[in-house]
């Protein structure tokens, strides 16, 4: 196999391992949420809801924590503990920070719940995610288009798994 796809195979698992935090934390907080909305059923000036029901308390501290503790397991791994457990909880919240972000957009554009907003549903939590863990480390610019390109086509695939098992209602 030509170098140059092994590098590029390479790059591609560790863009993975390195965004798992922010992608089961985002993944955690759509299975795990539920309950109480975190804007609490308030609404912005526009008179509409702030980030609507599908952003939960219960999901945001849930997959915050599961980002948290996916990168404390990577720290231990790397032998940088307080490193990995930072980037854990910066790319776990923040990707729920960019996935409320997101939502606070549909409500101003007047989208619905669940109707698809192509890219900003799959990249709202990247975005967020990536701003946060660069307080704790600066990545090539490489590998933030890597990150772009793999999260976009991972979620996009993903939910379409999650449609056929019935675990989602939209295929998006």
């Amino acid at each position: 196999m030509d170098t140059t796809v092994i590098s590029v195979l390479n790059m591609s698992a560790y863009v993975i391992y390195f965004m798992l935090p922010a992608y089961l934390a985002n993944a955690t907080a759509l299975a795990f949420g539920g309950g109480k909305p975190l804007d609490s059923g308030r609404k912005f000036t526009d008179g509409r809801r702030i980030f609507g029901d599908g952003v939960t308390w219960r999901g945001t501290l849930i997959g915050t924590g599961i980002g948290t503790l996916i990168g404390l397991l990577q720290g231990i791994l790397s032998g940088n503990i307080i490193q990995g457990t930072l980037l854990g909880f910066f790319l776990g919240g923040g990707a729920l920070v960019g996935d409320a972000c997101g939502s606070f957009v549909k409500r101003r554009m007047k989208i619905k719940r669940g109707h698809p907003t192509p890219f900003l549903d799959q990249l709202d939590f990247v975005v967020v995610a990536l701003l946060f863990a660069s307080t704790v480390i600066i990545l090539p610019f490489y590998m933030i288009i890597l990150i772009f390109i793999i999260s976009f086509i991972l979620h996009l695939s993903t939910n379409i798994i999650a449609y056929f098992f019935g675990i989602k209602k939209v295929w998006y």
